[in-house]
């Protein structure tokens, strides 16, 4: 039972950093310096976001959790009452552009909390990423 509230804490941690845009650590930092584009460390504890590696996921999710959905609509719309190409020009493509791309930024913010809370990466990966964290380190400091 313990467990369970451990984990609904993680949860509201990772989804309140995510949605903020704050650095999983301490809270209080800003995540992202350009509006995708990840700090190099947080400005407030200094943890470096060389952990995180979302990829392609903020992309996956916006596509499957609201593309998708939206892109319903536009077949219903279309179904329903057959209107001419420009009211999809003016209701359809907007909705799908804006509800796409105005979430990738929380989406990319919880997946990078999520990576840091639950120290995820890659199963067997642990020497490469610590060699590539050495070299880049030493990248750093000359």
């Amino acid at each position: 039972m313990v467990e369970d509230g451990v984990r609904a804490a993680k949860g509201k941690w990772i989804f309140h950093c995510g949605l903020k845009g704050l650095c999983p650590r301490c809270g209080k930092g800003r995540m992202f310096r350009k509006w995708l584009k990840l700090q190099d460390r947080c400005p407030a504890c200094g943890l470096d976001y060389a952990f995180a590696a979302p990829d392609d996921g903020p992309a996956f999710f916006s596509l499957c959790i609201i593309a998708f959905p939206l892109t319903f609509f536009a077949v219903w719309l279309q179904v329903r009452f057959e209107p001419p190409f420009w009211v999809h020009l003016l209701t359809s493509f907007p909705l799908l552009a804006i509800g796409c791309v105005v979430p990738l930024q929380f989406i990319k913010g919880w997946l990078v909390a999520s990576q840091y809370v639950n120290k995820a990466q890659e199963a067997g990966t642990e020497k490469l990423w610590a060699d590539l964290n050495a070299r880049h380190a030493e990248g750093r400091e000359d």
